[in-house]
């Protein structure tokens, strides 16, 4: 990579989020259009807005819906089946879903192995981003579960919802080793979403740098994304300003 991205490069890989249950119709106009102008690669919000965002937004651009819990993830799987399959069938491209953490020694276990299950079957074939948040993980626990994301055939894997806590170096180093190796022993390319606290372009650059350094295949937008709102604000003119 080169030491100064284009924005065109960073707007590829960019999920535009707005995860706010009561935004109104003009706050999600706003970002179709933009998501739309600058062709991000995908708009992502709560399943109630599915609706409107997919009749708004530019075919070229994913939608995609958080579900089975946001921004702490469903304890049953059998919740997470259902609201990922409620999702999948409000037009979604793309699911993003938390698997909530826990601070167990046998963390992730049976219980985590359960939710992963129900999410890739309810998901029906759609790209699935599994939630990790990585800021409540140690290593250990971080590269386990990601091992056991991809083991079940997570499309990505995602650092954090922003909520508690952003993207560390760290995760975003651990997260494409995992990826990197799980590669080399099992079919099909799985990517890395690094979310949490990246309002900044230079911060966008960093961890993208720090991927490609770990794996230099996982690029473009089928194997590596950015979910950001308020990093808009520095790419074009007129950008959100939200966290």
């Amino acid at each position: 990579m080169s030491d100064s991205m284009g924005k065109r490069e960073i707007l590829d890989l960019l999920d535009l989020t707005l995860l706010n249950l009561g935004a109104s119709e003009e706050d999600l106009a706003e970002v179709c259009d933009l998501a739309s102008r600058h062709r991000t690669a995908a708009v992502c919000v709560f399943p109630k807005h599915a609706e409107f965002v997919k009749g708004r937004i530019d075919p070229v651009v994913s939608l995609a819906l958080v579900a089975g819990g946001f921004p702490r993830g469903s304890e049953s799987p059998d919740e997470i089946f259902d609201a990922v399959s409620q999702a999948a069938s409000k037009g979604a491209d793309e699911i993003d879903c938390v698997l909530e953490p826990d601070d167990g020694p046998s963390f992730p276990g049976e219980a985590e192995l359960a939710k992963l299950i129900a999410m890739r079957e309810a998901s029906q074939g759609l790209i699935l981003k599994v939630i990790l948040e990585a800021p409540l993980l140690d290593e250990r626990r971080l590269r386990a579960v990601t091992r056991m994301a991809l083991a079940v055939g997570a499309d990505f894997v995602k650092s954090c919802t922003g909520k508690r806590g952003g993207c560390s170096d760290e995760a975003a180093a651990i997260m494409a080793e995992e990826v990197s190796r799980h590669c080399l022993s099992f079919e099909g390319s799985p990517g890395v979403k690094v979310s949490g606290g990246i309002s900044k372009r230079k911060d966008a650059e960093r961890l993208i740098s720090i991927i490609e350094e770990k794996d230099g295949s996982i690029v473009g937008k089928g194997r590596m994304r950015i979910g950001a709102s308020s990093l808009m604000r520095e790419l074009v003119d007129g950008g959100l300003g939200r966290n």
